[in-house]
């Protein structure tokens, strides 16, 4: 799977949290400064032939929807994160988290509990 670039991962925020939608939708989603309806119209139909969104034609206009899960790009980008950074060692990666970030205990616990199922 590709890599996005920073504008593309806001518009699949965006359309991820949409589920579905028009151009004009997608953008009132994106932060400031707004970009250009074009510069949006452009950048979705990119991610269309990159096989991350598709659309429903509506005359000449179309609907947006992902067709990447965020999950699945999550998995990917931190699978990435794990490998460039931290050795492919999740324990590594918690650890860091845990220094630089200064998590704490309950934290650290509650991370525990996802882990094992007990949510």
């Amino acid at each position: 799977m590709q890599k996005l670039a920073k504008r593309e991962e806001q518009i699949m925020q965006a359309l991820w949290k949409l589920q579905k939608g028009f151009v004009k939708e997608i953008i009132e989603e994106l932060p400031d400064p707004k970009p250009h309806y074009n510069s949006v119209s452009t950048m979705v139909r990119i991610l269309a032939e990159k096989g991350f969104v598709a659309h429903e034609a509506f005359g000449k206009t179309h609907r947006y929807y992902p067709i990447v899960t965020k999950e699945e790009y999550q998995k990917e980008a931190v699978g990435d994160v794990l490998d460039k950074y931290f050795d492919n060692s999740p324990s590594k990666m918690v650890a860091y988290f845990a220094e630089k970030e200064k998590i704490s205990e309950d934290e650290l616990k509650e991370i525990l509990k996802m882990i094992q199922g007990d949510k």
